[in-house]
């Protein structure tokens, strides 16, 4: 079975067995959550840094 899912909260995708990174339309990053936050200067691994920012700021 294959679902697609659109996700703006990225822990919701974070067990997906692939993800995909797209921008202006064109994917240009793909793999798991482990490959992608390994990928030095990836846009995955600087959104999830930047949603997780924004978490530690509203709880403090």
């Amino acid at each position: 079975r294959t679902t697609i899912v659109i996700a703006h909260r990225l822990a919701t995708i974070r067990n997906a067995h692939q993800i995909y990174v797209l921008d202006n339309g064109s994917v240009i990053e793909q793999g798991t959550h482990e490959i992608l936050m390994a990928k030095k200067g990836g846009k995955y691994q600087a959104m999830v840094k930047h949603q997780q920012m924004e978490k530690k700021s509203m709880i403090t």
